[in-house]
């Protein structure tokens, strides 16, 4: 159902112990009341994720942190109000009000503000914070349509909202900056580069091959159903007729059965907000191998590139 008219009725869902999927500006996510142990049991059983995987609690406004968490330290705040609402998961000392499995157990939460309307209107309407990772089974690409949530959950998801393709297009940026020094734990769509310029220098700690202290930090992630290396642009070789290529700005030679331009432009925003949907796109080409081209690693590309080398992980 569309977003802005479907809030009222997917509040609804949320409060009675119901899963939702809703657009935020990064991904599409599958929330459910974060309050309710078991209404969080039935993201992970939807999504099949590991118990040892947390989640992210979403709040509809940045009052709502201290209010639900009580006083969080001074660079946390200046990071609410640098960057909230917006693509940035901080890390906080979780409350006795969050039950254990939204956490996986971890005496921390990820928790953040969306920068989508509607994503803020659902979660004031519903009342109450919502835990939601990206709407879409365990391990796969992120989905940034209605649609993809549509295709990868079917049945097991209560409400779809569709508010169209987000605008980031990856997922956010997780920083936590209870020490003396900020450290990012996954890249995402806030830069590295403006965390610097905010709050000065920042640490980059991003993955974990063991249990994850922060969502999305697994070695092999966001990967598509269809095997991915990561490859230069160049004709196609061996069975590249059907192999599709991942290109970042400029299409290779002819060959390859399917390809898809991330920005014909070489703009790394626009790159970032059509990365998993070019290869969602590959994935339903029926190739037998995505071949992806790297981007400049430089600002949200360094997110992008996390991102491919996450998916190609996953086969190798």
């Amino acid at each position: 159902m569309p977003a802005d008219s479907g809030i009222a009725e997917a509040a609804s869902v949320l409060r009675t112990g119901g899963l939702v999927a809703f657009p935020t500006e990064t991904v599409y996510g599958l929330g459910a009341n974060a309050l309710d142990a078991r209404a969080a049991a039935r993201i992970f059983e939807a999504k099949a994720r590991p118990s040892f995987d947390p989640l992210i609690t979403h709040l509809a406004d940045a009052a709502d942190l201290t209010d639900l968490v009580g006083p969080v330290p001074a660079a946390v705040a200046a990071l609410v109000e640098r960057f909230w609402p917006g693509p940035l998961t901080l890390i906080v000392d979780r409350p006795a009000a969050i039950p254990p499995i939204v956490t996986s157990g971890l005496d921390t939460m990820a928790v953040r503000v969306p920068d989508e309307a509607s994503a803020r209107a659902l979660i004031a309407a519903a009342g109450v914070p919502v835990a939601a990772p990206s709407a879409n089974r365990f391990g796969q690409l992120s989905p940034t349509r209605a649609e993809h949530v549509v295709a990868g959950l079917g049945a097991a998801v209560d409400v779809v909202l569709d508010g169209g393709p987000t605008r980031c297009g990856i997922e956010s940026t997780i920083v936590d900056a209870r020490g003396d020094r900020p450290v990012v734990l996954r890249l995402g769509a806030l830069p590295v580069e403006a965390l610097v310029e905010a709050v000065g220098p920042v640490s980059v700690r991003a993955g974990s091959s063991g249990q994850p202290v922060a969502p999305g930090t697994l070695a092999a992630h966001y990967a598509p159903r269809t095997p991915l290396v990561l490859g230069a642009a160049g004709p196609a070789a061996g069975d590249g007729g059907r192999r599709g290529f991942l290109a970042f700005r400029d299409r290779p030679a002819d060959g390859w059965a399917a390809v898809e331009v991330l920005s014909p432009e070489g703009d790394l925003t626009a790159a970032a907000a059509r990365l998993f949907d070019a290869l969602h796109r590959l994935d339903a080409a029926g190739v037998t191998e995505i071949v992806a081209e790297p981007v400049p690693d430089v600002g949200v590309g360094r997110a992008i590139n996390d991102r491919l080398r996450r998916a190609a992980a996953t086969w190798h």
